[in-house]
């Protein structure tokens, strides 16, 4: 850790309701929330929904279920009905409200305070003025580039006799004009920034809400957040906000920024790389252990070698001390192989089949009149090879069907020098020998079924290929024989015959 904490440290989650929780807005959360409960502090949950233009209906009934989904709880701010209602019924804590839209009045007056004392002044230029300002200081590279404090010095009586006449205005931040604003970063260190790049950013805007700069610097303070850990995409943000703490006179929340997520081409995460939002990643079957101990190790390890990780091992390991200040890789295949390990080697039986339960019944193969006791066995036999649960109807389908399809090619292994009147002898035989047999007795039906194969004068490969395709309509699945007893006597038996006399409609012989 960095630093001596002096007071009990409190954080907070201050997501925009602009869409589904991102994949990166979450491994944030992850890392305020891994520090907060590491340092047994307080987690504050609230809402900046102060840009309304791009605010989305729902989406704060997605986002904080997506946190609950990934097991990141807070202590204090909004709470959501069962029904993902996009307004919060019910607040817990003693600094609220806690939705940014429902403190407009102290935006205000912190701003008119900021203007009376000298730190801010309203600014009238219309959008055309400003777009055209921009674009000329931009093209004759002049800093800052987007405005040119047009307004800054008007005369106090000007200024008022506009408002008085109803003419719209925002409120800028005077910034310095010169001299170097830093501020220590927990992750990254001294930061120094030349004032006179900087433009005088906008705080209130003209509808009265404010912008990111003074909501959340204001939110902070009268929430008493200790730190704060965001991306690192607002680093060019933190020396307007130094300024507006020394404006206030306020102590500064110690500050870090955590590393951007990006692609395998390291670029920015976007959807061209795959699933962003931990909505898709929930209903692409990764579960969410998974994703929470990928999110931790990235951008933060514990050493060289180490990967796995519960939630409890992370709250004990986790600290800034570790995190990393340079970008680091979101690898699709690295996520999908972690779910893997947890499905295979960290959850129970039970568990996966109980997750994998949904997917099964919005496939339309599990009912209230299915055998849980057969599903779970189903499930025993391809929980080695499932890296994500969605994929268990497709890799499980021949066990809740009546029959399955196949092709010549399948039944007919090219690879096993097979020939379709080799097949057909083949699929006669084994329907004999599997009804006269037990698929419960695993190590009996293969002693029967490779004594058929020398019978033939075949090798075991060319019999076992044919009865796998017969019995699933694929050519990989889980072990033969544990395959049959899980299928059951009858179904190997009418499997087998449908598989001969569907050969022989082809037309390929006419024999068997």
């Amino acid at each position: 850790m960095t630093g001596e904490m002096t007071k009990p440290i409190r954080t907070r989650f201050a997501p925009s309701p602009t869409g589904d929780l991102h994949v990166g807005s979450a491994h944030t959360t992850l890392f305020n929330w891994l520090f907060t409960r590491h340092h047994g502090g307080t987690v504050v949950l609230r809402i900046e929904d102060t840009d309304r233009k791009r605010l989305v209906e729902r989406s704060l009934g997605s986002i904080t279920d997506g946190l609950t989904w990934l097991g990141l709880d807070w202590d204090e701010g909004i709470e959501i009905d069962e029904q993902a209602n996009p307004l919060p019924d019910r607040e817990r804590g003693d600094y609220g409200p806690y939705m940014q839209s429902e403190r407009q009045e102290l935006y205000r007056q912190s701003a008119e305070w900021l203007v009376e004392h000298g730190h801010a002044y309203y600014c009238f230029c219309s959008p055309e003025r400003l777009a055209q300002v921009r674009q000329e200081r931009q093209a004759k590279n002049i800093l800052p580039s987007g405005y040119d404090r047009h307004c800054r010095d008007l005369a106090p009586e000007d200024v008022q006799r506009r408002l008085a006449a109803g003419e719209g205005a925002v409120v800028r931040l005077k910034v310095p004009l010169e001299g170097v604003i830093s501020f220590t970063d927990l992750v990254r260190g001294e930061i120094a920034v030349d004032a006179r790049t900087l433009e005088d950013a906008v705080l209130l805007k003209s509808d009265g809400f404010p912008t990111y700069h003074l909501a959340n610097v204001v939110d902070d303070h009268l929430m008493a957040i200790t730190h704060i850990l965001r991306a690192e995409e607002w680093i060019p943000t933190a020396p307007l906000h130094v300024l507006l703490y020394r404006a206030f006179d306020w102590e500064m929340p110690q500050i870090a920024h955590m590393v951007l997520l990006l692609g395998t081409d390291r670029k920015k995460l976007s959807k061209r790389h795959g699933s962003t939002s931990v909505q898709e990643f929930r209903a692409n079957g990764i579960i969410p252990e998974a994703l929470l101990n990928y999110l931790a190790i990235i951008g933060w390890s514990w050493d060289d070698k180490t990967e796995i990780f519960s939630k409890e091992e992370l709250i004990e390991k986790f600290d800034l001390d570790r995190v990393k200040a340079s970008s680091a890789i979101f690898d699709h295949q690295k996520l999908e192989w972690m779910n893997g390990q947890y499905i295979n080697h960290i959850l129970t039986l039970d568990e996966v089949t109980a997750r994998a339960l949904p997917y099964l019944r919005e496939a339309g193969f599990v009912t209230d009149d299915t055998s849980p006791d057969y599903v779970k066995t189903v499930v025993a036999l391809e929980k080695e090879r499932i890296k994500r649960l969605s994929e268990v109807p497709e890799m499980t389908a021949y066990f809740f069907t009546p029959t399955v399809e196949y092709t010549i090619d399948a039944l007919v292994s090219k690879k096993q020098k097979l020939t379709p009147e080799l097949t057909l002898r083949v699929l006669a035989a084994t329907r004999d020998a599997v009804a006269g047999g037990d698929v419960a007795d695993l190590a009996g039906m293969e002693t029967r079924l490779r004594g058929l194969a020398d019978e033939l004068g075949l090798k075991a490969g060319q019999v076992f290929m044919p009865i796998r395709v017969a019995l699933s309509g694929r050519t990989a699945t889980p072990g033969l024989f544990e395959m049959m007893h899980v299928l059951g006597q009858e179904t190997c038996v009418a499997r087998l015959g449908a598989a001969h006399e569907w050969l022989q409609e082809q037309g390929a012989v006419t024999a068997g």
